[in-house]
């Protein structure tokens, strides 16, 4: 079974470059690794210093790295399904150049990362999967895109399937266009995106692992990251501090070197229990196997790049008396910025602009949401038995 790493943090943290410096610290416990990078702005290349393509490249041994292309994997995988949604929308009234360039589905860039992702678990060719994943929105954005795209499809396509695959291959034999096809390769993406969800909220497969420097604004990033992603499910084994400056260095760089001293002790507290590691500034630019090598070695020493370092749930329902109690990890957000609401079998959990609707088990359908409170970064929502006879 694969193991599965996503680096990510505010940019410009160095996450792509602790990313290749793991997956080089996997290679070389002989661990087949596979680096991905999953990020538009794509700087692997440049930190490996090898060029790279859509499709992984050997690097050194047990090594090989990937840079995702969106277009080149809709021309691979996905034509019908792209001819599809250019037709849908030629239907609706937009002009040729308009429906060509909509044909790339809604998150479609972050849907080719997931698809390559559930390609190589499946097949299981590498034991370590490192993901340099896109800033700290994007990679929301990636790892809630499975929940999006099923809305996505029953708004665009709300037909049921049997009389859209019927319609569409009469529409074949008449036209050529290949609709019934184009729907049965979306229908079968968002089933391969349930799938790698799954596989991605499996804390004893897949970690994320916080990228931050040791400076205010970036702990701000780090710390909301960490809230979101267990706010959706994702667990977080570590965080890492990149670029510390020596505490000997003076001159220019004396006051930064005061405040980071702080900065470092609010990360050890803020993020407690996780473990915090630590990355020195080389002092240069890192690029090339052998810095990467360097920062590989001061990040592990002699630890498995890719253990499970922490494994909290991130979601509990416990019983109280009569009653249940939901949990939903939401670690360092402000109690009055997390609200609750209960809808039949969901909890819509919010947190200023991020939501999350919790899957509540079914039994819970025959209780009463008594409200929620934060606390300990926990969300607490109460459920008591519903009066016999009460209206539901």
């Amino acid at each position: 079974m694969p193991r599965i790493l996503l680096f990510t943090g505010k940019g410009g943290v160095g996450k792509t470059t602790c990313a290749a410096a793991t997956a080089l610290a996997c290679a070389a416990r002989g661990q087949k690794t596979l680096v991905m990078s999953t990020d538009p702005a794509h700087s692997l290349a440049d930190a490996l210093d090898r060029p790279l393509g859509p499709e992984p490249v050997e690097i050194t041994e047990n090594l090989w790295a990937q840079e995702v292309d969106m277009y080149y994997s809709m021309r691979k995988y996905w034509g019908n399904m792209r001819e599809l949604v250019r037709t849908v929308l030629r239907w609706q009234g937009a002009d040729a150049v308009a429906a060509e360039e909509m044909a790339a589905l809604p998150g479609m860039g972050e849907g080719s990362a997931l698809l390559w992702l559930e390609k190589f678990y499946r097949e299981g060719d590498y034991d370590v999967i490192v993901l340099d994943a896109a800033p700290t929105g994007e990679t929301l954005t990636l790892l809630t895109l499975p929940q999006v795209t099923q809305w996505w499809l029953q708004k665009a396509f709300p037909f049921q399937k049997t009389a859209f695959k019927t319609v569409g291959f009469a529409l074949r034999k008449t036209t050529g266009i290949p609709l019934d096809k184009g729907y049965e390769e979306l229908d079968w993406l968002f089933g391969k995106l349930a799938e790698i969800q799954e596989v991605l909220q499996d804390t004893s497969i897949t970690s994320a692992r916080l990228v931050m420097n040791p400076e205010k604004m970036v702990i701000q990033e780090a710390r909301r990251a960490y809230t979101y992603l267990q706010l959706y499910g994702y667990g977080v084994d570590a965080a890492i501090v990149n670029r510390i400056i020596p505490e000997d260095e003076g001159g220019v760089m004396e006051r930064y070197v005061e405040a980071q001293t702080g900065y470092l002790e609010e990360i050890e507290t803020t993020f407690a229990p996780l473990p915090v590691m630590r990355v020195p500034h080389l002092g240069r630019e890192v690029f090339g196997l052998d810095l990467l090598r360097e920062i590989g070695e001061g990040l592990y020493a002699d630890r498995d790049p890719a253990a499970v370092y922490h494994a909290e749930p991130a979601y509990k329902v416990e019983a109280s008396g009569d009653a249940y109690r939901v949990e939903v990890h939401v670690p360092g957000a402000d109690p009055g910025s997390v609200e609750a609401e209960h809808f039949g079998d969901t909890l819509v959990v919010q947190i200023a602009n991020q939501r999350r609707n919790v899957t509540l088990p079914a039994f819970l359908s025959y209780y009463k949401f008594a409200g929620a409170e934060v606390e300990d970064g926990w969300l607490k929502a109460h459920f008591a038995p519903e009066a016999v006879g009460s209206e539901a």
